[in-house]
Formats: C-alpha cells, sequence, structure tokens
C-alpha cells in the first residue's frame, strides 16, 4: 500500500466505494486521515463499514464544514453532463475535488528514495484505443528483462494497493480521461499518448474536452519523455507543443501510417516492420509479423509505443525483441485461444464498436467472423474496410436478424447463440482461416460484460476441440 502523505489528522470525503474508492480510503487511513465515506449503494456502505470507515452523506456544502478535500471514484461525474451532487456540493464549500491518481502521485516518492542508487520510475500510458495492451506489453518487457515492476491503474492493481517500488523499481500506469481529467497531481517520468478517437463525448462535453483530459497528463508538471502517436491531428499538435525544436530527443513520435522523418526520436511500423530512427539514421528493427501475441497494424502500433517506452529506460532493442516473441495478449483482445489443424481461434471480445472491430477484421485475412449484440449509435458502415477481409459472418444476439443485414454482400448466417455460431464456424473453416470473434456490439443484451461474453467463446471452442 502507498499511504497518503500530507493528510494526517485531517477529515477527507470519499466518495464512490468501488475497487478505486476503497483502496483510497485504506491509503487514506494510513496516512493519518479520517476517511469519510459514502456511496449510493446500501451494499458498498456496508462494506466500509465492516473495514472500520466512517459513513457521512453529503446533502449539502454544509456538510463539508470539517472536510479537506474530496476524493472522487472515476465513474462519478464531476463536471459533464452534469456534477454528481456531492461534487457540486464539494465545489460549493470550495473543498479541493482529487482522486487516487492524484494522490499516488503525491505520496509516491518518500526520503528512502534518497539512499537508492537508481531512483523508481513511473510509466503512465493514456489514450483512446490499445493503452491496456500497451500498459500490459511494457510491464511484460521490463519484467522479462529482470526489473522490478508493478502495473496498475486501468488495469492491475488499483494505485493505492501497490507496494512502495524499491531502488530502481518501475511502476506502469493505464490511465482513463476520467482518471487524468481530475487528478491534481501528474507527474510521470515517462508518459504514452496512443491515439485519440471519439469516445465518451457526454463525460467531456465534445472531443475537444475529452483530448483536453489526455492531453492533462503531459501539461501538469511535465515527463521527463513523452511517446505520442502522430497519427491523429491531436497526437501530431501534442508532440509539437511538448518539443523545443525538431531534434528534442525528450518527445519519442509514433506512427503506423507512414515512415518519419527528421532529427529526432521516432519509432513507426511499416508492412510488419519496427524501426527505430535517431538523429536520421535507423538504429533498430523488429519484425513483428513474427510476435503472435500482437496481430495487426493496431496492435503494432501498441508494440512501437511500448518499444519507445522501454528504450527510455535503457533496455537494449534485442532484449525488448525477445521478450515481445512470448508477449501473450491481454484476455479478450486478439487474444488466441486455439490452434487446430491449421485454424485459429482468435478472441476480440473487447471489440464492442465499429473502430475496435474494424482492427481486429483489418489484422487477419480469411476470417471466420463471430459478431453482433447490442448494436451502438452509428451504424455498421464503418467495417467497410474489413469486410473484404470476412469468408462468412456468423451473427449473434437477440437482434442478429437486423444486426447481418447490415453487412451488405458479406455471405452471413443468423445464429443467434454463441454455442450456435462456434459449431458453424469450426465446421465451416478451413486451413489458414481465422475463426474470430470481434462483436462490434456491446454485450448485454445476452452477457453481463464483455468478458462473459469473451470466456464463453472460449469455452465453446475448447469443448469442441
Amino acid at each position: 500500500m502507498i499511504p497518503v502523505r500530507g493528510v494526517e489528522g485531517q477529515c477527507v470525503a470519499v466518495l464512490g466505494l468501488g475497487r478505486s474508492g476503497l483502496s483510497a480510503a485504506r491509503a487514506l487511513k494510513a496516512g493519518g486521515a479520517d476517511a469519510l465515506c459514502w456511496d449510493d449503494n446500501p451494499a458498498a456502505r456496508e462494506g466500509a463499514v465492516e473495514e472500520g470507515f466512517d459513513i457521512r452523506q453529503f446533502r449539502s456544502a454544509a456538510d463539508f464544514a470539517d472536510v479537506g478535500s474530496l476524493i472522487v471514484s472515476p465513474g462519478i461525474p464531476h463536471l459533464y453532463p452534469e456534477p454528481n451532487k456531492v461534487v457540486a456540493a464539494a465545489q460549493e464549500a470550495g473543498v479541493p475535488v482529487d482522486n487516487d491518481i492524484g494522490m499516488f502521485f503525491q505520496s509516491l516518492a518518500t526520503k528512502e528514495w534518497d539512499s537508492f542508487d537508481t531512483p523508481p520510475r513511473v510509466i503512465a500510458v493514456t489514450g483512446s484505443n490499445g493503452k491496456s495492451t500497451t500498459s500490459a506489453l511494457i510491464h511484460h518487457i521490463l519484467e522479462e528483462a529482470g526489473r522490478e515492476v508493478q502495473l496498475a491503474g486501468n488495469i492491475g492493481r488499483g494505485v493505492l494497493d501497490i507496494d512502495p517500488p524499491g531502488d530502481g523499481g518501475v511502476v506502469v500506469l493505464e490511465l482513463s480521461s476520467y482518471q487524468t481529467e481530475l487528478a491534481r497531481a501528474l507527474t510521470p517520468d515517462v508518459a504514452v499518448f496512443t491515439n485519440l478517437s471519439p469516445d465518451h463525448l457526454d463525460r467531456h462535453g465534445g472531443l475537444g474536452g475529452y483530448f483536453a483530459a489526455k492531453r492533462r497528463l503531459f501539461a501538469e508538471g511535465g515527463p521527463d519523455r513523452a511517446v505520442i502517436g502522430v497519427d491523429e491531428p491531436e497526437g501530431l499538435f501534442l508532440a509539437g507543443q511538448l518539443a523545443e525544436g525538431p531534434g528534442d530527443d525528450r518527445v519519442i513520435r509514433v506512427s503506423v501510417d507512414r515512415k518519419l522523418t527528421g532529427p529526432g526520436w521516432q519509432v513507426f511500423a511499416r508492412k510488419g516492420f519496427l524501426s527505430e530512427y535517431r538523429k536520421g539514421r535507423q538504429v533498430a528493427s523488429i519484425d513483428l509479423r513474427r510476435i503472435k501475441g500482437l496481430p495487426g497494424a493496431h496492435n503494432h502500433q501498441n508494440a512501437c509505443c511500448a518499444f519507445a517506452a522501454c528504450r527510455t529506460l535503457g533496455l537494449n532493442p534485442k532484449v525488448i525483441e525477445a521478450a515481445m516473441q512470448s508477449f501473450a495478449g491481454l484476455p479478450h483482445r486478439s487474444q488466441l485461444v486455439a490452434e487446430k489443424d491449421g485454424v485459429s481461434f482468435v478472441n476480440d471480445s473487447k471489440a464492442t464498436n465499429v473502430d475496435a472491430a474494424l482492427m481486429a477484421l483489418l489484422a487477419f485475412d480469411r476470417i471466420r467472423w463471430i459478431c453482433g449484440g447490442l448494436e451502438k449509435e452509428g451504424g455498421l458502415a464503418g467495417l467497410k474496410d474489413g469486410l473484404p477481409n470476412v469468408a462468412k459472418a456468423y451473427v449473434i444476439g437477440r437482434e442478429a436478424a437486423g444486426f447481418a443485414l447490415q453487412l451488405g454482400d458479406v455471405d452471413a448466417e443468423v445464429c443467434t447463440t454463441m454455442s450456435h455460431a462456434v459449431m458453424r464456424a469450426m465446421e465451416d473453416a478451413q486451413p489458414g482461416e481465422i475463426v474470430l470473434l470481434a462483436p462490434a456490439a456491446a454485450s448485454f443484451d445476452q452477457y453481463d460484460s464483455f468478458e462473459r461474453r469473451g470466456e464463453d467463446f472460449i469455452a465453446e471452442v475448447k469443448a469442441r476441440l
């Protein structure tokens, strides 16, 4: 645990008692604060009481008279589309609002670090897509290289639940826009921006607000090194704002759309090969086509970002390449779950929207595609470029027939259930083909989560193998 510093003897309110909220309450208590907890869910409040925390309902500004700050969980809106009533009351009372990420950066460094040969480092990863895989890949590479490393934030453990890092230790954080927008302290040593596409726009008041939330990771004190995906205008703009000049190697530009040129530090992937250039010269290359856990251009972008982040810590390119070879990928994200008789079975249940599903379709040829579910706004027109790779679609979900009608000339079979879809896809699949679950839809018409949907796919595949 990371005890929160600078709160001894204070009353601190905690709103939201899920994983991050309870973690924050425990860390506040360890730092000598009195945590006053609230959650609208009675069961969550009961759990906090069982751990010995005080419960207080905050109805107005007057309820914050003795409170030094309010700690808010990520899912609770603090501005758009409108502030939560408790947050609004705290703001009315002039009480600072923060989250567990801000407290983490406020509390991480200690006097013990003065005795370390190598101070601990924090690598923080944000972006619209790929941040989980990028964070997990960085963690895997550092672990394979023998470094002390912990993974936390939006993936792995809560940021305040980790152990205090030791001499030379590294903490890898995945951070969402909800987390970066509110944190009062954001001081990573290395910050990574993978890409930007529209998401959570109601929560951030539009695309500009969403980008501004991501950009805060690079603005609050500024990282020593910034790894920036420049395939969207926002990333290119951010890289330009951070760099002091064309040759400023504190900014590492990343692309999977084009070869990057110039005197600075670049990492890009073209035709399946990762290249690192510094001062106009190539210094490293990796054949990403041979890495089964990182298929497709979207994963090649993740690989470039992870490679660049690890290079900032001084890792040799050959060490990074060797570690990438053993990376299995994350569950439900282009996850290779089985191979038999020349047919591969890939679980990308996390592809809950059209953009993510398109990346999955573009990553493979000759696809037996299991798709469908609770369709999101905007329809399926965005899948057009990936449909030529589909040999046949097997559509699941309560509205499978309507989903299938939107797939144009693709041969589509309405299966409705995962069991039937897997059975039919396996019967049809030929050597060299991929049976791919990439739903392009939410799971809630049939499953509690995309994880449950992916687990069902894996279970059906393995039962039939």
